[in-house]
């Protein structure tokens, strides 16, 4: 949705670079470069005036001028600014000390709440609580059913004692919701409320009915984000005649500017809480104003990565691969390989995935045009082969190759590239297990790897001539001497005799790197 927004910032920031100092010139173009960015990204007009002001009253201070890097300050700058627009700090939901914590959904006619409110049931019961949907959209053809079928995908319970289509007091309905909760041990209840197409007084009066009646603990604002400035306008009107507490995105995975969704937050003083991103019940979590700056600015949200490998891989299943690797090459078969490449696409789309590391915004065009259904077919291959030809892949020949291929609906050139890209990736990874590095890339202390060592001497330098002055050479003799006792640094030489501090025997390759690093590896 920001890929627009994105390629431009990054082009601004492009011109930037390399320049030594900044004029007051300079920002203003940068900060002109900005503006249009951002009101093409569909961000509100006083959001923009607000952002740019903070931006050159910062750029033009001694922040920048002083730093050593004058682009990269105005950078930080710009990513810091983002945050403050998309609400600063992560926003949690407030539970209830006395159980159930009510929370409300509100918005227009198809901006996604009651697919939203099967999301975030499934959300809260990842999160160890009981949810419980209830369905108050009572005017919505369908509506009622659309809802008992999203809390049947999202495996949560639903209560919905009225038909809908019309029929129904959705005010009493939800009253009666808390004391079923209460008497069924349900420790979240989510009220589905019903939309219009646009803003209107039985809207408002029925919603503001509903909020009395249950007395949430959050009312989230469900927008659009595609919907554009109109966003901004329907924000405040729900916020004058409801006034909710909490704002969720739905849609982000859609290709409109989205700007106004940035907008929300800054207009209306309500922070962004939950973000859907996609279709399935797992594509939503909680928004992070600091990780959507940074995807924003093509910095890439690793943390986001981290936190769903964590939620998908086994530990244990990791720690056995890994144990296998440091075995040797063979020990790891296509069997571990099909295993682990599951355990990915449980993490969702691997375009998606790949977009979360920093710096892929500039093959943004090839990883949109990564096709999941190449794992599959990668998988259609493995699970062709016996288990056999699967623990030893060096048995698979001409003939087994036509066989695999027949079976698994490709051509035989497929199974042949696969099985080439298993054995290289293998021995690579075998080699960064063991600590041997990555082969064919230089030595880097701790991780080995490097081109092999030539049998050839270098030549060997001709010593400095000794000046022909007695006085000369005695000076150039005691600067010698000098520069040994100091050490190849410069500084004095340690005690141990350690190169880098590191102890005595503590060189490159007794250097240990740390645990984060190597659980990444």
């Amino acid at each position: 949705m920001f890929d627009t927004l994105s390629d431009r910032l990054a082009a601004t920031f492009k011109n930037l670079r390399g320049k030594g100092r900044l004029s007051e010139a300079d920002i203003d173009a940068t900060a002109r470069e900005i503006r249009i960015a951002l009101l093409e990204a569909d961000v509100a007009l006083p959001v923009v005036r607000a952002f740019i002001k903070q931006v050159k009253e910062r750029a033009l201070g001694v922040e920048v001028s002083g730093a050593l890097n004058p682009a990269q300050q105005i950078i930080k700058i710009v990513n810091e600014e983002l945050i403050a627009i998309l609400g600063g700090e992560t926003r949690r939901v407030r539970f209830a000390k006395n159980g159930p914590t009510v929370i409300m959904l509100a918005g227009l006619q198809g901006a996604g709440k009651t697919t939203l409110a099967g999301k975030l049931g499934h959300w809260l019961k990842k999160q160890k609580h009981t949810p419980l949907l209830v369905a108050c959209d009572l005017q919505r053809p369908n509506a009622v059913t659309q809802l008992e079928v999203m809390a049947e995908r999202s495996g949560v319970a639903f209560y919905g004692p009225q038909p809908g289509n019309g029929v129904g007091d959705p005010v009493q309905v939800a009253r009666d919701s808390i004391e079923y909760a209460k008497q069924k041990q349900y420790d979240v209840v989510i009220v589905d409320t019903a939309g219009r197409l646009g803003i209107d007084a039985e809207l408002m009066q029925q919603a503001a009915d509903i909020r009395a009646a249950v007395n949430p603990d959050e009312v989230l604002f469900v927008v659009d984000a595609m919907v554009g400035q109109d966003a901004v306008t329907t924000a405040q009107a729900f916020l004058d005649g409801v006034d909710f507490t909490g704002v969720v995105l739905s849609k982000l995975d859609g290709d409109a500017r989205g700007g106004a969704a940035l907008s929300v937050a800054h207009v209306t003083g309500r922070q962004i809480m939950f973000a859907s991103n996609g279709e399935k019940v797992d594509d939503f979590d909680a928004f992070h104003p600091d990780r959507m700056a940074s995807r924003i600015l093509g910095m890439g949200d690793v943390l986001s990565l981290i936190e769903k490998a964590e939620q998908t891989f086994s530990q244990a299943e990791a720690e056995k691969i890994a144990a296998k690797l440091r075995g040797g090459p063979k020990q790891f078969t296509l069997d571990d390989f099909l295993s682990q490449l599951e355990q990915v696409q449980k993490m969702g789309s691997i375009s998606k995935l790949l977009g979360m590391l920093p710096g892929m915004g500039q093959i943004r065009e090839q990883i949109n045009n990564i096709d999941d259904k190449d794992v599959n077919r990668v998988g259609a291959i493995i699970k062709s082969m016996t288990p056999a030809e699967r623990a030893e892949p060096e048995l698979v020949n001409g003939s087994r190759r036509a066989r695999i291929a027949k079976g698994s609906g490709v051509q035989v050139g497929e199974v042949k590239n696969l099985i080439e890209r298993f054995f290289e990736a293998r021995k690579m990874m075998s080699a960064m297990a063991s600590g041997k590095g990555i082969p064919g890339m230089p030595g880097i202390p701790g991780m080995g790897g490097g081109a092999k060592k030539s049998g050839k001497k270098a030549p060997q330098a001709k010593g400095k001539r000794k000046s022909g002055n007695p006085l000369k050479r005695a000076q150039e003799e005691a600067a010698a001497a000098e520069r040994r006792a100091l050490g190849p640094g410069g500084a004095q030489a340690p005690a141990d005799g350690g190169a880098f501090g590191l102890g005595a025997g503590k060189g490159p390759a007794d250097f240990e790197l740390p645990k984060e690093f190597k659980d990444l590896l």
